[in-house]
């Protein structure tokens, strides 16, 4: 199945640049070194598009993506930097007449009744968002014919989702991997992993350990992703990694066999 990859966003919870920072990357003219939330648009050949995560630019990216069509949105966890755009599903609810449908486990499911509590009243304001939530967990599922095959990982203490389409992989916010987990992994054309920085972080990859998991993996190409700015200039950055190592940046489209 062929498809394109459309990196939404690359940045971390605050995004590139970051409120009130003055450092070199926050400054930075360079378009690869402007960052929103971290988010995916999968394209397949068919049609179907699915969005992997909808973060506080949601919008944005929707209207700069020029997307008028959505078949379903992946959740990876209930972080507000990953659902706080959901709100603005609302326009396709309008547009189609017909809810988005949402993929979530039954945790992050109890966070969007919490955070988005409106949505979900015995009497609803008129106009707020349609959800059509779809309860998922590590069994593999489709969406609009697209299989999709999650793979559990942990980010710190709070298991999350990654998910593989393919020979595609996206891989965010996680700092360890089982061996199970690794195995589903395998054989990938392209995998997508976060590294917020150089330095070891509580909760993310590194750069280094994001590279390590790629020279064990062996994908055919990795993409890093969920990027802060205490990564650096994207352009320095990117003369320090290996051949098939690449950072991701917002805007750049892949495509996937």
């Amino acid at each position: 199945m062929k498809m394109n990859v459309t990196f939404l966003g690359t940045g971390t919870s605050q995004g590139v640049p970051v409120i009130a920072c003055d450092c070199e990357v926050c400054r930075s003219n360079d378009k690869h070194d402007k960052r929103l939330r971290a988010s995916i648009l999968i394209e397949t050949e068919n049609g179907v598009a699915i969005v992997i995560d909808a973060g506080p630019d949601f919008r944005q990216q929707m209207l700069r993506a020029k997307l008028c069509h959505l078949d379903g949105i992946l959740l990876t966890h209930e972080h507000k930097d990953h659902i706080a755009g959901l709100d603005d599903v609302r326009a396709f609810n309008y547009i189609t007449g017909n809810a988005v449908k949402i993929y979530l486990e039954e945790r992050v499911q109890a966070a969007l009744h919490q955070e988005f509590g409106y949505a979900f009243a015995e009497y609803k304001y008129p106009g707020v968002p349609e959800f059509n939530l779809q309860t998922i967990d590590e069994r593999p599922f489709q969406v609009a014919g697209v299989e999709i095959i999650p793979i559990r990982v942990m980010h710190y203490r709070l298991p999350i989702l990654a998910f593989r389409i393919g020979k595609f992989a996206y891989v965010t916010d996680a700092n360890y991997i089982d061996a199970a987990s690794k195995e589903k992994l395998r054989g990938l054309d392209v995998l997508v992993v976060n590294a917020v920085r150089f330095k070891k972080h509580l909760s993310h990859y590194s750069v280094p350990e994001a590279i390590a998991l790629a020279e064990e993996l062996k994908p055919a190409a990795a993409y890093l992703t969920h990027l802060s700015h205490q990564i650096g200039i994207h352009r320095t950055v990117q003369e320090k990694l290996p051949p098939t190592v690449q950072l991701a940046y917002d805007g750049l489209v892949l495509s996937v066999s």
